[in-house]
């Protein structure tokens, strides 16, 4: 009898990345000399900063068949993050990213090796283990991975599966270049939060999947697409996240901010620690703004995932013990 699959704490599904990033900080591309390389993508980065934790995980998604996806797999794998899920897609090179940095809010980003596709929307439905997305504790998926065929297929297939099972949550991650315009990222996403029981934005993102951009009303209409959860990121002004009969807001944890990009990305990597821990709501959301705002003072993304103590010692300076 073949033995049934290990259920991962957390699967991801979708971007993956080579991130270049600049050693110079406050100048433009044209004038830096110096670059370091890390591991990159929303989902890849959820997943990163869910290992971090001592979370099972993987993520779903595809590279080209080239030095950098071979890298990848090394990187994911020194990240304690499980690969087998991560296709080569013959013909496509592994998307690479970079950015400018221009503290404490500038940060552009030019993708390359994603038109007119990428790999890791290339991903198909007959590459899913359906019963180890059934099982995870949480699925997470982007709004990102509905940008394009064969990939939205394959998130819907994924999504079927769950069968809106706990903590299937989609980050509404949103970024123009990848669509034609908003209108069309907000079908998909009407298309994925039936499916849904957690919805994470910031308030572009919001206003995008849902039209509504002042707080409270984005998350009641988030809440009225199905979620049992809404989170909305405030930036400066914090967080909101709300259920039918709960409310918790929780005010930004300040720090010299270096580079944002990956400040989103730990929130969902603490998300899914908080949920899987069963943690007061209030608990979770002010322990992934943390989480965040680490991120966000320092340099890279995956490799500047935080642990849990650091998180707490963190949360403890402002009189919060976790």
């Amino acid at each position: 009898m073949t033995p049934a699959p290990p259920a991962f704490d957390v699967i991801t599904v979708g971007r993956i990345c080579v991130d270049i990033y600049p050693l110079q900080t406050g100048v433009g591309l044209e004038q830096v000399d110096t670059f370091g390389k890390y591991l990159g993508g929303s989902a890849t980065n959820v997943a990163v900063a869910a290992a971090r934790y001592g979370r099972r995980s993987a993520v779903i998604t595809g590279t080209g068949d080239d030095a950098f996806g071979r890298w990848i797999h090394q990187a994911l794998v020194g990240f304690g993050v499980d690969d087998r899920w991560v296709v080569t897609v013959p013909g496509l090179l592994t998307q690479v990213t970079f950015c400018e940095i221009f503290p404490p809010d500038d940060f552009p980003l030019y993708f390359y090796g994603r038109s007119p596709t990428a790999a890791d929307l290339q991903i198909v439905a007959s590459d899913l283990d359906l019963d180890a997305v059934r099982a995870a504790g949480v699925l997470w998926v982007t709004l990102t991975g509905m940008a394009q065929e064969p990939s939205r297929d394959t998130h819907l297939v994924a999504l079927d599966a769950r069968g809106g099972a706990r903590h299937t949550v989609v980050d509404l991650d949103y970024r123009p270049m990848f669509w034609a315009s908003p209108e069309a990222a907000r079908a998909q996403a009407a298309r994925l939060l039936p499916h849904a029981t957690v919805a994470v934005g910031n308030l572009d993102e919001c206003e995008t999947a849902v039209g509504e951009r002042d707080p409270q009303r984005a998350a009641a209409a988030l809440l009225d697409r199905g979620v049992q959860l809404a989170i909305v990121k405030q930036g400066p002004r914090g967080v909101l996240a709300r259920t039918v009969d709960e409310s918790v807001e929780v005010a930004p944890f300040a720090v010299d901010v270096v580079n944002g990009l990956g400040a989103g990305d730990a929130f969902g990597g603490a998300l899914c620690h908080g949920l899987l821990a069963g943690w007061p709501l209030e608990r979770t959301v002010r322990f992934a703004n943390v989480a965040g705002a680490i991120v966000a003072s320092r340099l890279e993304c995956s490799s500047a995932m935080p642990r849990e103590d650091e998180v707490l010692d963190h949360l403890a300076e402002v009189g919060h013990a976790g």
